[in-house]
């Protein structure tokens, strides 16, 4: 998010409106675009209701579970709820008749399109 936001002006210069959704309780999503300095709408899936309609969740295994209290992150505390499951990070481009025009994901959250790649699908 903090990728977009750098080439904010950009995104805006052609038209297009980031918005960004987490599976973060409001209050976290709102200290997430808080700490990030973020001037677009950050919106709370608490739940994964939504990611899950699009079939964007993923369960993390139980054996990972000692790693996220060992290195101090509480999924439960950050989403609200029990599941253990995360969102696959996934970037989406609509148009204004709510087409989806191009859509970018990868089931490896460390990999999320580039922000040159995002802004030559915004201008074609």
């Amino acid at each position: 998010m903090r990728a977009y936001q750098s080439i904010l002006p950009q995104i805006r210069a052609v038209g297009a409106r980031p918005l960004a959704v987490s599976s973060q309780t409001p209050d976290n999503s709102l200290t997430t675009a808080e700490k990030n300095g973020l001037a677009f709408d950050v919106l709370s899936d608490s739940g994964s209701e939504l990611t899950r309609a699009y079939g964007l969740v993923f369960r993390l295994p139980d054996s990972l579970r000692p790693y996220y209290d060992r290195i101090g992150v509480s999924l439960e505390q950050y989403n609200g709820d029990d599941s253990w499951q995360l969102p696959i990070p996934a970037t989406y481009v609509v148009g204004q008749d709510g087409i989806v025009r191009f859509a970018y994901l990868d089931p490896d959250y460390t990999r999320r399109l580039e922000p040159a790649e995002l802004l030559e699908v915004l201008r074609s």
